[in-house]
């Protein structure tokens, strides 16, 4: 088993270490800066091995440089982002497979933030490393792609274990809650989970990680077959794709 650690960094960011016991590595995921991975790392007496990138947004490549100048670590990556992410070691596409100690870590593609946006999942220990692909209650803005790529990427990550637990890089679930209660107001599990995250954030405290199951059950953008959320949008006969481009145009607005 990975042992994770979640470190917040910035407004609402976070990184991700990955430490595996039996061999001793050690990757971190979306490393905006170098310096609090380094205090992390000399706090377990850890030795980082791999950077993994999901996308090449500065808030997600920030601390690539530094880490690797101080740790000789290699950097993993979407190859479509060869030329937009520093000091990509290994480059990696749809369909990749890699190895943290004993974990099995497979690389999905998911364009529709960027258009070389990838996540990874670790097979053994059902944990997603979404970076903005998907949020809790929510999806990333779409800067790059396109509706149909980015509902084609959500569905691929729906289609994962229900016990996935979601790892993703910001902490806007309290925001997303509010536009969630907006288009699916009678969903009694959305309701619970917004009081968790009311009194999660009253405390500081983390709602990430999510599970795969909370969000099928209360995300939007993970549910655009609802006929309670049809109603609200007032497109009962729509398809799926034009339900979720109408949601991501509103929560754009919202």
């Amino acid at each position: 088993m990975l042992d994770i650690i979640q470190i917040p960094v910035l407004n609402d960011n976070y990184i991700y270490l990955l430490h595996d016991s039996s061999s001793g590595e050690t990757a971190v995921v979306d490393p905006t800066e170098a310096a609090p991975v380094l205090r992390a790392l000399a706090e377990k007496n850890w030795t980082l091995t791999h950077i993994f990138n999901t996308h090449h947004h500065w808030d997600h490549v920030g601390g690539n440089l530094v880490l690797k100048e101080k740790t000789g670590c290699c950097v993993i990556a979407s190859a479509y982002d060869q030329d937009r992410i520093p000091g990509i070691d290994k480059p990696v596409i749809d369909g990749d497979t890699l190895r943290l100690g004993d974990e099995t870590i497979d690389i999905i593609a998911t364009p529709g933030h960027t258009l070389g946006h990838i996540v990874y999942f670790c097979r053994q220990q059902h944990a997603l490393f979404c970076g903005d692909t998907l949020f809790s209650l929510g999806c990333g803005r779409l800067f790059e792609g396109t509706p149909e790529q980015m509902w084609h990427s959500l569905q691929k990550i729906r289609a994962l274990p229900d016990d996935t637990k979601i790892y993703c890089a910001h902490e806007y679930t309290k925001n997303n809650a509010r536009f969630a209660l907006s288009v699916d107001p009678d969903n009694a599990a959305l309701k619970h989970y917004n009081e968790t995250i009311l009194r999660l954030r009253a405390k500081n405290q983390p709602t990430i990680p999510t599970t795969l199951a909370q969000e099928k059950a209360c995300n939007p953008f993970l549910r655009p077959e609802s006929i309670t959320i049809r109603q609200t949008l007032n497109m009962p006969e729509s398809e799926n794709i034009e339900v979720f481009t109408r949601l991501r145009q509103m929560k754009d607005q919202f």
